[in-house]
């Protein structure tokens, strides 16, 4: 068979294989995607070149009969170079499967870890749930103290709250209040008692 001949089927070959079909995959992390690009770009060239000395050797196999030794030489030679290049094609293909398994096991994790900070604190929460109850028993004593005018009532509901909630902020209030109202009640104590001790004297 002449080199013309072998070179003709080389490139029909060619033709008939077109480019390997680019492996996709959707990664998050530019190092990672570099790296899978880098096995892609080396197993697209092997696969191809497997394809194409396959090929070959089938050619070969048929018209084997009818070469010369020179030539059954030669397709010697292809048939271990396809062997050669069949099992760099599988080690390829066995690494490009790896980083993809990896790469969905790290998609995976990132899903996880995103569901994970999407969970409120309970600890948070819990404190949120006390802060508000709080507010709402010193609401309640504002109310009785400044709109029903219930101040003995008042002053039970904000030492409750003092009691319940004794470092929140809304106990510290609750304190506030009650000093406000220790004042009040002094101020009225102090103004009867000079309207008396004026009427005694006048």
């Amino acid at each position: 068979m002449s080199d013309q001949k072998i070179e003709k089927l080389l490139q029909d070959a060619d033709r008939t294989a077109g480019r390997p079909a680019p492996v996709r995959v959707d990664v998050s992390d530019i190092r990672r995607r570099a790296k899978r690009r880098q096995v892609v770009h080396i197993g697209g060239p092997i696969a191809a070149a497997a394809v194409l000395m396959v090929a070959l050797s089938i050619w070969s196999g048929s018209l084997r009969t009818t070469q010369t030794t020179l030539e059954q030489e030669r397709i010697a030679s292809l048939e271990s170079q396809v062997k050669e290049l069949q099992a760099q094609t599988d080690a390829a293909m066995s690494l490009i499967q790896e980083v993809l398994e990896q790469e969905r096991r790290q998609q995976r994790l990132d899903e996880l870890e995103a569901e994970l900070a999407g969970i409120p604190d309970p600890l948070e929460e819990m404190q949120k749930q006390v802060d508000k109850t709080a507010f709402i028993l010193v609401y309640q004593a504002d109310r009785l103290y400044l709109e029903l005018h219930q101040t003995d009532s008042a002053v039970e509901a904000y030492h409750r709250v003092i009691r319940l909630f004794p470092e929140n902020q809304w106990a510290q209030v609750a304190r506030q209040r009650l000093e406000e109202i220790e004042k009040k009640k002094s101020n009225k104590t102090e103004s009867k008692g000079d309207l008396k001790w004026k009427r005694q004297n006048v």
